[in-house]
């Protein structure tokens, strides 16, 4: 008897210990996600469809080494061959690399052209979106709460389009671009480095002739760029990767209420640098329409704690039966 609860205790022990682990990788992988305007304003000189092929280009490089330190490689070819036989991951994994491309260059374009606010905006939108996005395709149910907190959010969009007096076309681009992203990515169900780079190498190609192309239609885009700058466009690669496999290996570790309140870390960083450090405006529009959407990310966080323990214990009886 003393044995069982001495190994339930070190289970435990262990449990928390991987949990804190996990809270640990996923809020670093915010965190950076947050501090990355930074990094994409030290190149705002340069056109916002160079930086994403860069981007594009030396994230596939540094994901097949990656791939290659941790004995990977294996699992990428599987993936290759498996796409081959199968075309509806073929074509999953090209919507994939549209997507998150699509959701880049916006990304990119908004923080190069003064518009960080407002992309902070679509990332506090985009859990709703995921949920909608759910709810429209996957048959999966929401609660009243869970309703009224995409209908706040709704409200505050609409409250922005016509106060500001301009659709925040930024803010929604993102949140469904990066939405529709998630649930191909859920469809296809690929490994996240493994599926990271296979999409980097499906718009390899495109890349890498558009700047073939741009370089020699617009040399003097080749003499106008410094060292440092040469530096930060390889640099995009492991910029872009890092936070993702941090991302990858938190949650794993975490539930889903902890990645819940977590993901709101880099949009808020986005928020205050935006405002604060880039003195970007924030008017009486931005500040109804953040109002009307964090009271629906709180409320919507509510209902999740809410249902957690039920899902546990669903969970549970359905694996006893």
């Amino acid at each position: 008897m003393e044995r069982r609860y001495q190994r339930k205790g070190d289970s435990d022990v262990g449990h928390l210990r991987e949990e804190k682990q996990g809270i640990l990788y996923t809020a670093a992988s915010y965190l950076l996600w947050g501090v990355l305007p930074l990094y994409w304003k030290l190149l705002e000189a340069r056109p916002a469809l160079e930086i994403l092929a860069h981007r594009i280009i030396w994230s596939f490089g540094f994901m097949v080494i990656l791939l290659a330190a941790t004995g990977r490689l294996t699992a990428w070819r599987q993936e290759l061959r498996a796409m081959r036989r199968r075309p509806a991951l073929a074509w999953g994994i090209a919507a994939a690399a549209l997507l998150i491309s699509a959701n880049w260059f916006i990304y990119i374009w908004a923080v190069t052209h003064h518009h960080i606010v407002e992309a902070s905006l679509g990332y506090y939108i985009n859990p709703l979106v995921s949920v909608a996005l759910g709810t429209a395709v996957l048959s999966e149910r929401l609660s009243a709460g869970q309703w009224l907190a995409f209908f706040l959010a709704a409200a505050g969009v609409a409250v922005m389009a016509v106060e500001y007096g301009s659709f925040p076309w930024v803010a929604l681009s993102l949140a469904l671009s990066f939405g529709f992203y998630g649930l191909v990515k859920k469809l296809a169900s690929v490994d996240s480095s493994v599926g990271l780079t296979l999409e980097t190498m499906a718009v390899m190609p495109i890349s890498a002739v558009y700047l073939l192309w741009l370089y020699n239609e617009t040399p003097a885009l080749v003499g106008a760029a410094a060292w440092w700058q040469w530096v930060l466009l390889a640099g995009a690669g492991p910029a872009t990767a890092v936070p993702l496999l941090y991302f990858a290996k938190g949650a794993k570790r975490v539930s889903m209420t902890m990645l819940g309140f977590l993901q709101y870390i880099a949009p808020t960083i986005s928020l205050l640098l935006g405002v604060f450090l880039f003195g970007e405006p924030f008017t009486k529009a931005h500040l109804y329409a953040f109002s009307c959407i964090w009271a629906a990310l709180i409320l919507f966080s509510i209902v999740q704690m809410r249902q957690a323990p039920e899902r546990k214990k669903w969970k549970r009886n359905s694996l006893q039966a």
